[in-house]
């Protein structure tokens, strides 16, 4: 079976963690050389290093990183070129969000802190990467978006907000830089168990409750089967793979339908 993105070298930040981490290790899987850029050198070096054992030692580089900060992103593009030569896909996967409570007990801390994180970012990555991507006529913007951006949900209004722009500034990017060889798109996922999986539930990540959210939607059996981060890391792989070149501009909800559920579609 051919490697989808054997020659490749992927950016991927916060991919120490949930959905950065899956998408770095299946990302590896298909041939690619991957750079993990996160904040905590504790397990962003340790996925790095799992990776190296089992692809080989120059498969993946560790780079610690402060998304919201230019000069990080500017000394993360370096170490990439340095180590690999180029890049070719920048995953911006660095998210957070705040407790899920009512909007206007929301500190001003917390709101700081989710723009900062969820949209300054990729403003970042866009103001460093896209002159390299233009320069060598090539390159893939991949934003990890959310389906709250979709269907903004009570008490997680600021986040979702934060993806509803995330969504748009990835078509506008898309239309803007298409003739330029640059391809910008989006992965829209439901909830993931991960660290921040009780800030978005609302309520205590237990076992039970994992039960009632996945009888919620119409495939939240999948969940299971993904590992509840391996769906995104599938799809991520289809849209900086060559299979979707002539796709661009696109926020892909991966969801099991709960978004068309929750509209009423098919009710």
């Amino acid at each position: 079976m051919s490697q989808k993105l054997k020659g490749k070298v992927c950016i991927v930040t916060g991919g120490g963690h949930g959905f950065g981490e899956a998408m770095a290790r299946r990302f590896a899987e298909e041939g690619a050389q991957v750079v993990i850029a996160d904040i905590n050198p504790t397990t962003g070096s340790k996925v790095a290093l799992e990776i190296n054992g089992l692809h080989g030692e120059k498969t993946a580089l560790f780079q610690e990183a402060n998304v919201t900060s230019q000069a990080s992103w500017a000394k993360l593009l370096e170490a990439s070129l340095k180590e690999f030569g180029k890049v070719d896909v920048v995953v911006n996967n660095a998210g957070t969000t705040y407790p899920k409570k009512a909007s206007h007990t929301v500190t001003e801390e917390e709101y700081d802190k989710v723009i900062g994180v969820n949209m300054k970012s990729i403003f970042l990555s866009v103001a460093v990467v896209v002159p390299y991507f233009l320069e060598q006529k090539a390159g893939t913007i991949l934003n990890i978006s959310s389906v709250g951006g979709i269907r903004v949900k009570n008490g997680l209004v600021w986040y979702g907000g934060t993806k509803a722009f995330v969504n748009k500034i990835t078509e506008g990017l898309a239309s803007e830089y298409g003739h330029s060889g640059i391809r910008v798109n989006a992965v829209c996922p439901i909830l993931g168990y991960t660290d921040l999986a009780q800030s978005f539930m609302g309520v205590d990540d237990t076992p039970e409750n994992r039960t009632k959210f996945e009888a919620s939607f119409p495939r939240g059996e999948a969940l299971k089967l993904n590992t509840s981060t391996g769906y995104v890391a599938n799809a991520a792989v289809y849209l900086c793979s060559d299979d979707a070149a002539f796709v661009s501009g696109i926020c892909l909800p991966v969801d099991g339908a709960a978004t068309v559920y929750a509209a009423g579609v098919g009710k």
